[in-house]
């Protein structure tokens, strides 16, 4: 089974409220504007992620100390960003937007998983085969 982790880390500035989008950054800083940023100084590599485009669904699993949380989603076969990785509830396509039709947003993730990310903890994302 395919499958691919990377780290990100947390921020004071976490909102997650977003109801549409969840995004992970390559920046160091985050305004309260980007209330769809979960995750910044990611490290992700879009060679890796890029493996996923074909596949018809994914799983996209994130874990900050003890919570955790799963989206599904059908990845964008036009992703091609190596500082953003949007996932989307609808079908809106561009660069950034890694994987769409997505069953949560920002605003639905666990909330103890938002505390932990809050706090700047280190968490993991892990992308597999659905």
């Amino acid at each position: 089974m395919l499958a691919y982790s990377f780290a990100i880390y947390g921020h004071k500035n976490v909102l997650s409220a977003h109801r549409k989008t969840i995004e992970f950054t390559k920046d160091a800083d985050l305004t309260k504007n980007g209330d769809c940023i979960v995750g910044v100084r990611s490290d992700f590599s879009p060679e890796e992620l890029k493996k996923f485009l074909d596949l018809k669904g994914i799983k996209i699993t994130i874990i900050a100390n003890s919570a955790k949380d799963l989206i599904t989603a059908t990845p964008n076969k036009n992703f091609d960003s190596d500082r953003e990785m949007v996932v989307r509830m609808g079908g809106f396509d561009s660069k950034r937007t890694f994987a769409m039709r997505a069953d949560k947003a920002a605003s639905s993730l666990n909330r103890d998983l938002v505390a932990a990310l809050r706090m700047g903890v280190k968490a993991t994302v892990t992308v597999s085969e659905a």
